[in-house]
């Protein structure tokens, strides 16, 4: 049994929800959303909150509950609000800065890095070493951050690298003489 599923999501003021077939549509006041859900799950709008069920008792309907209810909240929490991920740069000579519409990263490659920003996402570089990615979708968000991520990952001897704000890393210990 789902616990997460179980919950109906609410529609706070100024946040409206339509549904037509398998896909739900959330209207706020910083935008649209729209999600289609599988087969495996029924969505139902009613009394200003948004409810999923499972069709059936298979396992991938009870996996599928879970997941669209958390999408559906992720909707209604993007249409009000902005989801936003931290990442730190460490490194001697590394650093970020926003020109435009492109993020440039210099991470000690023989060249810089031109990072496309997409639409939908608002990358800020406060300081040389912080990044800070902004948007309404929380998947487009993360996914956008790992992106920058992987262009130079922390390594475990010294930490250099593109990490999350909070992230630990373990140091291991260098060769011995």
């Amino acid at each position: 049994m789902s616990r997460i599923g179980k919950a109906p999501v609410e529609l706070p003021s100024g946040v409206s929800a339509s549904l037509s077939g398998q896909t739900i549509e959330v209207k706020g006041p910083k935008g649209t959303q729209r999600f289609t859900a599988t087969d495996d799950v029924t969505i139902t709008i009613a009394d200003d909150s948004v409810t999923v069920t499972p069709r059936g008792k298979s396992k991938r309907a009870r996996q599928q509950w879970g997941m669209t209810r958390t999408i559906v909240a992720n909707l209604v929490h993007g249409v009000q609000n902005t989801f936003k991920k931290e990442l730190e740069i460490q490194g001697v000579g590394y650093r970020a800065q926003v020109q435009g519409n492109v993020l440039k990263l210099n991470l000690g490659l023989s060249h810089d890095v031109n990072f496309p920003i997409p639409d939908g996402v608002t990358v800020t570089a406060a300081k040389p070493t912080e990044i800070t990615v902004e948007g309404h979708d929380l998947q487009q968000v993360g996914q956008v951050a790992a992106n920058i991520r992987d262009w130079r990952r922390p390594e475990p001897y010294k930490g250099k690298g593109i990490r999350y704000k909070g992230e630990y890393i373990f140091q291991k210990e260098g060769k011995k003489k």
